[in-house]
């Protein structure tokens, strides 16, 4: 009856946890609708009474009384030349009621550019120019003698400058590029453009697109063009670095508020190079220009490497040597412990399956009526800290993945299912805060364990060190790897472990290198200031790629091997709740720790681990919880390697 109920349980949970899942993260992909701005009014569009193009009136008698203010060759050579008069005075269509001198009436509009020059004209209606009643003519002030621009940059730079302040961009490398004669080189359209230039303020849509776009995506639009860049001898290092920093992630991700963007330390106008004192990213304002965000940041700390790569053994071989490091840990480990986990149920499925084709559900020696009797696993202690360490694992990795896979498409999706940038960050070191607590908790029972725990005869510190209940490695262990491994190329028996097989101590001591690696690099990327105090900030680029890839191992060995080895072996599919009571029937602690059973029916102590039945509620939450769990183990497992296969 119980197993049919399970049996409900999980394929109801199997079929409405990831709906879930997945229907809040489709949510949660669907951007924040932005506010309408408003419309500009509709300008009526005169009646054309000819085709455009056809003289009404021939030129010759407009310049008759125009001529002293338009040079007929100058119009006739400008960008206007081939047009007639007429084209942009649509409304003189008679000039015998045109001439004031002959006391007719006036009938004169100003010119409608938009007549001809509609996506201009649209481009300025959603503009800064439009929203402050910047007018074309405010710009184009000499219509009748425009001649074409060609991609003449030294002219956009006077005409803006009418109006707006040098601010420093005349002696900057742009700006002395360009009156150089560098065609390359940005002005002010190819950073705000012709006509479509945005606000700069507005509600906070609108001013995270600008913020976006302003203080980083105008940056890259030469400086992540190869070829530009290759004829103008500048490095695409910094475009190719600044996206796989954290300040680049954030960004890609949607919140340009929250970091720096390009400008934010290079500047906006007066971009100057890194050896002129006057550059904000030179030595000497190098503190300054930092501390704009980091307001304790002092000379160690901008030693740190913005636009540094791992991929660069000659300009880089400290960092070069750390990725190749980490990288040989996570295709070691991966490779050594998936192949075990195949191997396993390879093994496992084949035998079970042979086994139950025969009738045989338990060990021979074990009575059927006996089989389902509940011992003791787990203390109290274990279950609250193991159900600690894995909620707050759930919430680092859902957190932090977003991060690590910035631009793979579902990772904006997931970043905002947590709430932003600003939400997740909060909830990751929370959850590390946490992480931190019971590592210490762990600690401070490993001292009780080994000096103060009552245990029978009172062994000393040593043998309680490497005794059987100890986590630490034996040499059992040893010979237990090498009876497993003829066991699954059937050259021996099953092996029986005592109450802990080898791959849970890797597991509890891959915890510990874990909380060194990972801890350790993520406090230092938490509180760079302090630690830039004794350390210098170059530490910060081995504390990320070692924090990232210690995080990826970590995510990808519990999802993978440790969930296989508690959940998904044959004989412990779909799941195993006895991380969640603490009991485990004594047919199963006879198959796979039989020397733990041995041992306490030989101390006579047997019984005092003998147990009831979980509770018919604490059952269920187990399943339930470890389900949830599990799911969303595998999903993170799956959008990871979906990543990577991508």
């Amino acid at each position: 009856m119980k197993s049919d109920l399970k049996r409900s349980i999980f394929i109801f949970l199997i079929l409405f946890v990831p709906l879930f899942f997945v229907s809040g993260m489709s949510w949660a992909a669907k951007p924040a609708p932005e506010k309408q701005g408003t419309k500009p009014a509709e300008i009526t569009k005169p009646p054309i009474p000819e085709k455009r193009g056809d003289k009404i009136i021939d030129d010759s008698q407009c310049l008759g009384c125009h001529g002293d203010k338009i040079n007929e060759k100058k119009f006739s050579n400008s960008v206007h030349g081939a047009n007639s008069c007429n084209s942009c005075h649509w409304d003189i269509l008679d000039l015998k009621i045109h001439p004031e001198k002959k006391g007719a009436k006036i009938h004169t509009e100003s010119a409608t550019c938009h007549r001809c020059h509609k996506n201009e004209a649209s481009e300025h209606y959603a503009s800064a120019h439009f929203a402050n009643e910047i007018q074309c003519k405010d710009c184009h002030k000499d219509i009748h003698e425009m001649t074409p621009w060609k991609g003449d940059k030294v002219r956009v730079i006077q005409k803006c400058t009418t109006c707006h302040s040098d601010d420093g961009y005349a002696e900057s490398v742009h700006g002395k590029a360009v009156i150089d004669g560098n065609p390359d080189s940005a002005t002010c359209s190819d950073c705000h453009g012709l006509h479509k230039i945005p606000l700069l303020k507005g509600e906070e849509p609108k001013v995270v697109a600008f913020r976006k776009e302003f203080h980083t995506e105008v940056c890259q639009r030469c400086h992540a063009d190869k070829e530009m860049m290759e004829r103008n001898k500048v490095f695409l290092i910094a475009t190719q670095t600044y996206y796989e920093s954290y300040h680049g992630k954030v960004e890609y991700l949607g919140y340009p508020k929250l970091v720096a963007g390009c400008a934010d330390c290079h500047g906006f106008h007066s971009i100057l190079p890194m050896d002129n004192p006057k550059s904000l990213i030179s030595q000497e304002r190098l503190v300054e220009t930092c501390g704009k965000c980091h307001p304790h940041a002092n000379i160690n700390f901008v030693q740190w490497l913005p636009h540094a790569t791992h991929n660069d053994p000659e300009q880089e071989p400290v960092l070069y040597g750390v990725f190749i490091i980490m990288t040989t840990l996570l295709v070691s480990v991966f490779g050594v412990f998936w192949l075990h986990s195949i191997l396993w149920w390879r093994k496992d499925y084949w035998e079970k399956r042979e086994l139950r084709a025969k009738g045989i559900f338990f060990p021979p020696h074990v009575k059927p009526e006996e089989a389902g009797q509940m011992f003791r696993r787990f203390s109290t202690f274990d279950i609250i800290l193991h159900f600690t360490m894995m909620v707050t694992f759930i919430g680092l990795v859902l957190t932090g993945i977003p991060l690590k896979f910035s631009h793979a498409p579902w990772a904006g999706g997931l970043m905002r299912f947590m709430g932003g940038a600003f939400l997740a960050g909060l909830i990751h070191r929370i959850c590390a805060a946490i992480t931190f607590a019971y590592f210490g908790v762990t600690l401070g029972y490993i001292v009780y364990f080994l000096f103060y725990k009552k245990i029978p005869g009172n062994p000393n510190p040593l043998y309680r060190l490497f005794g059987p209940d100890s986590l630490c490695p034996r040499w059992k262990d040893i010979q237990d790897i090498i009876r497993t491994i003829r066991w699954f190329f059937n050259k021996g028996p099953r092996p029986s472990y005592d109450r802990w097989s080898y791959w849970e101590k890797f597991d509890f001591l891959a915890v510990f290198w874990g909380m060194f690696a990972i801890g350790l690099s993520g406090l230092m990327l938490w509180f760079p200031e302090y630690f830039a105090i004794f350390l210098p900030g170059w530490i910060f680029n081995i504390a990320t790629i070692v924090h990232s890839d210690e995080a990826l191992l970590a995510s990808g060995f519990i999802f993978t091997v440790h969930l296989f080895n508690t959940h998904l072996r044959p004989s412990k599919f779909p799941i195993d709740t006895v991380i969640f009571t603490g009991k485990l029937p004594k047919y199963e602690m006879i198959e796979e720790r039989q020397v733990q059973y041995e041992r306490m029916v030989a101390q006579g102590r047997l019984e005092t681990y003998r147990e009831k039945y979980p509770n018919v509620w604490i059952d269920l939450f187990s399943t339930i919880f470890g389900f949830a769990m599990l799911t969303i183990g595998l999903l993170c497992i799956f959008l990871i390697v979906w990543e990577f296969l991508g």
